[in-house]
Order: structure tokens, then sequence, then C-alpha cells
């Protein structure tokens, strides 16, 4: 199995929650070549790129970070070489600096043992798995269920990355914090904070689930 590409871009600069969307937009406006579709996944004017995103826009750690997966590390250098930071984030205009550039590989397969890891600001439910979710009465099913949807995020992602695996995809949710309402382009989702135990090697700081693109759904190793 190869090995993925990976590459993490730091930046100085404390961003918000709220700013990770602007932050994201800012970027493609500064973009030389704004025909590159991995930056924003924009086909055309009314098209989309619905595979994985392969450049995700997130705050880790309090700053503004810019993750690259597989194909998106071989597109940023567009972007690194560039370097025009001075972006409008909302109300607020900053002359942003790259902190560090950390690139790695991983290669995506199965565990001796099942590892722990979290996730933050997960958003799996669509409206008919919304529904669904309400309309349950334990929480055993409601886990469950959730974890189901875990597996299925798991395999978009290794699909979106050209990865495809010869064994069954395991998740256990270990842990999980109440879930709180969010809007996201006018929609009211429901997003959960969770710890999990999985069999397959997940990157850090990659997303799954929805919004990825924009610092949703971030899984961290969890000890």
């Amino acid at each position: 199995m190869e090995n993925t590409n990976i590459l993490i871009i730091k930046f100085r600069d404390y961003i918000s929650d709220d700013e990770v969307y602007f932050f994201r937009s800012a970027i493609i406006q500064k973009l030389e070549n704004k025909s590159e579709v991995l930056f924003h996944n924009h086909l055309d004017k009314d098209k989309y790129r619905y595979s994985y995103p392969l450049i995700q826009y997130k705050k880790i750690k309090q700053k503004a970070a810019i993750v690259c997966i597989d194909k998106g590390t071989e597109v940023i250098g567009s972007f690194i070489s560039q370097c025009d930071l001075d972006l409008q984030l909302g109300k607020r205009n900053l002359n942003m600096q790259i902190d560090s550039l950390i690139p790695y590989k991983i290669q995506i397969q199965q565990c001796s043992e099942l590892a722990n890891y979290h996730i933050h600001k997960w958003l799996p439910l669509n409206s008919d798995n919304y529904r669904k979710y309400l309309k349950m009465d334990g929480l055993t099913e409601k886990v469950t269920f959730l974890e189901n949807i875990l597996i299925g995020n798991l395999l978009s992602f290794t699909k979106g990355i050209n990865v495809f695996l010869d064994f069954h995809i395991q998740c256990k949710i270990t842990q999980i914090n109440f879930p709180q309402l969010i809007i996201n382009k006018d929609v009211k989702l429901m997003s959960f904070n969770i710890d999990f135990q999985s069999n397959i090697y997940i990157p850090e700081y990659i997303g799954i689930g929805k919004s990825t693109s924009i610092g949703y759904g971030i899984v961290t190793q969890h000890h």
C-alpha cells in the first residue's frame, strides 16, 4: 500500500471558529490561478466537486492552518510561492505569516490494535439522518447509528485519496459529548465532539464528515 502525502501549513495568527470560513474565502481570492479546483471545489458557476476535500482550512490550537492531502500537496505550491497574505477575514484585515510547513507521509492501513482518536465539531447528520436520529429513543441505538456513519465517513476519506482497503473498518465510540446545534449556510446542524477507537491509521488534523473544508470534523489522536 502506497504512502499518502500530507502537508500542514501553520500560521502565527490567531483566528476564531467563525473566521475559518472567511480565511478560506480570503485565500481563494488571493489565488492567481483560480481555476485550480482543489482550493475551492467549484467546477464552474453551478457545478461542484463533491469528492473528499484535499485542501482543508482550519483552526489548530487557536491559530489558522491549512491541511493538504494527497494531490492537495502538489497544487499548494502556487499559493506558498505567491505568499500574498494580506487577507481580509470578515471585518479584520490581517497580514498573516506562515509559522511552519510540516510535510510527512503516512500509510493508511490497518492498525495492529485499536487506536484512540478524538473528533472535534463533527457534523455526521444530513437532513434524512437527522430525522432518523431524533426518532431514536435509546442512547445505545443512537451511538450505533453514529458509529456506522463514522465508518462511512472514513470510507469516503480513503476513497477520496484513492486508497482501497482490504479490511473492514471498525469504529467504537467511547465518549460522546452533548451535541450542539450550529448554523452552517443557514442550515441547522448537530455538532458532536466524540472519542472513538478504530482499526485504521488516520492522519492527524484531517477532517471527516460534513464541511471538512472549513474546519469541521477535525481528527486528532487521543491518548
